[in-house]
């Protein structure tokens, strides 16, 4: 691996004592400070360093930047995140970007919104979220809240992408990485129904999620074919990257539950966003503001 990485630090909030506070974190971790940059668009500001290490950082090298960044208080709770981005990702002539959906490139959980159509959203939004702290297997908690959407009429699916926002940034983020070459895909634990008009309407080069089963024009409350579960999203992963020619380390993956966390760990940068803690800790870097395109600064787009 390249001895050359950057350090983007990122926040609402970005006073110059953050700034030098990332500087010690840097220099405690043997790394040599080069050029730095700094910008801003009014709702947050990112500041830039590029840093050099005396020999060629290895994943467990890297790994220990970070983790010296983190100690330092730089990306902990201060309300400012750091990532450490190996040169080489930032500066690839193609990338992908890899998004979840729910709570991700959309502000809302699609199944809540359904569930609330069947008297259930407080049910739901229950086990929603222990699956995504990975209390529950995935799988199984999907087809349980989907059983309980059985009978409802198929119009509440446009009733609800109706109600679908997304995240702010989002389609700043989007456009940016397509501007620039770079392909863009998402895959969600939720569903085609609502994401089929999103994802074409961004322009995404790939997308998928699961398949809500009507019959008669009503729910049957299952789901065709296999859930999209965290495997199923490491393995889209690797499979559209090898369809771009894109290496591994070369893609950016962003999440924010536990179905995210194989799809995280697999990509070159893996972005947890305003994630469960667990997500968090697993992850390279944390984006804890509402700035969805906060993504395109760590990734150098």
């Amino acid at each position: 691996m390249s001895s050359n990485v950057t350090a983007v630090s990122y926040g609402v909030h970005l006073s110059p004592s953050d700034v030098q506070q990332l500087h010690r974190a840097l220099a405690s971790a043997g790394l040599t400070v080069g050029h730095e940059s700094g910008s801003g668009d009014g709702r947050f500001d990112v500041h830039t360093i590029e840093c050099t290490a005396p020999e060629p950082l290895t994943e467990a090298g890297l790994a220990e930047v970070r983790r010296a960044v983190t100690d330092a208080g730089v990306a902990a709770g201060t309300g400012v995140g750091t990532a450490v981005v190996p040169a080489a990702l930032r500066q690839a002539p193609r990338k992908l970007l890899i998004m979840d959906v729910d709570s991700t490139l959309i502000r809302q959980e699609v199944i809540e919104l359904l569930a609330a159509y069947a008297g259930k959203r407080e049910e739901v939004t229950a086990v929603t979220e222990a699956a995504m702290r990975g209390e529950l297997d995935f799988a199984q908690s999907l087809h349980a809240r989907v059983a309980v959407l059985a009978g409802l009429p198929a119009d509440v699916v446009d009733s609800v992408r109706a109600e679908v926002q997304l995240s702010d940034g989002a389609e700043a983020l989007v456009a940016a990485f397509k501007a620039a070459g770079h392909a863009v895909a998402v895959v969600s634990g939720g569903f085609n129904q609502i994401l089929r008009p999103i994802a074409e309407g961004l322009g995404l080069d790939y997308w998928i999620a699961n398949e809500l089963e009507i019959v008669d024009g009503a729910l049957t409350g299952r789901v065709l074919g296999d859930v999209v579960d965290r495997a199923a999203k490491e393995k889209y992963l690797r499979e559209w990257a090898a369809a771009e020619g894109i290496p591994m380390e070369h893609t950016i993956a962003v999440g924010d539950g536990a179905n995210d966390l194989d799809m995280l760990g697999a990509a070159g940068i893996g972005v947890a966003f305003n994630a469960k803690p667990a997500v968090r800790a697993a992850a390279d870097a944390a984006v804890e503001m509402p700035y969805l395109d906060a993504v395109r600064h760590i990734a150098g787009v």
